[in-house]
C-alpha cells in the first residue's frame, strides 16, 4: 500500500504532493484486483465510468509503482514491454493463469491467459468509487 498524505492522497514515491483524484480513483481499483487476476486498462476505465484506456496506462507509467501494476494490463494478454521478467516473477507467485508461448513467439515469454485470469469487478458495490 501507499504512503498517504495528510489530506488522503497518495504520495509518489515519497514526495510532497498529493496525486490527482483520477490517479487516486485508478490506483484503488488496482488495488482491489484479487491475486491471480487481471483487468485490462479499459475494464479500469469502465469500472470507474471515467476516461479510457490511455488514461489508465497514463497513470499507471506516472504513478503505479506501489500499486500491483502488474494487475493492470493490456487486453491482449502481452506482458509490459520492459517490465516482462518482474510482471512473471509476479504472475508466477500469484498463480495468474498465463498461456505459454510457442518456439516461434519472439521472446518465449508468454502471455496471460485473459480469458481465465480476467477480473470483472466481483462485489464492486463495495467500495466503488
Amino acid at each position: 500500500m501507499s504512503e498517504q498524505s495528510p489530506e488522503g492522497g497518495r504520495y509518489e514515491d515519497g514526495s510532497a504532493q498529493a496525486l490527482p483524484e483520477y490517479a487516486e480513483r485508478v490506483l484503488d481499483v488496482a488495488e482491489l484486483i484479487p491475486p491471480g487476476r487481471v483487468m485490462t486498462y479499459g475494464d479500469v476505465a469502465e469500472w470507474l465510468e471515467q476516461g479510457g484506456p490511455r488514461q489508465v496506462g497514463r497513470v499507471m507509467a506516472l504513478y503505479g509503482g506501489a500499486a500491483p501494476w502488474w494487475r493492470v494490463v493490456r487486453a491482449d494478454g502481452v506482458l509490459l514491454p520492459g517490465h516482462e521478467q518482474r510482471a512473471l516473477g509476479h504472475y508466477r507467485a500469484e498463480g495468474t493463469p498465463l498461456k505459454e508461448a510457442s518456439r516461434a513467439a519472439e521472446g518465449h515469454l508468454p502471455r496471460i491467459d485473459m480469458r481465465r485470469a480476467r477480473w470483472d469487478g466481483g462485489d464492486r458495490a463495495e467500495g466503488h468509487t
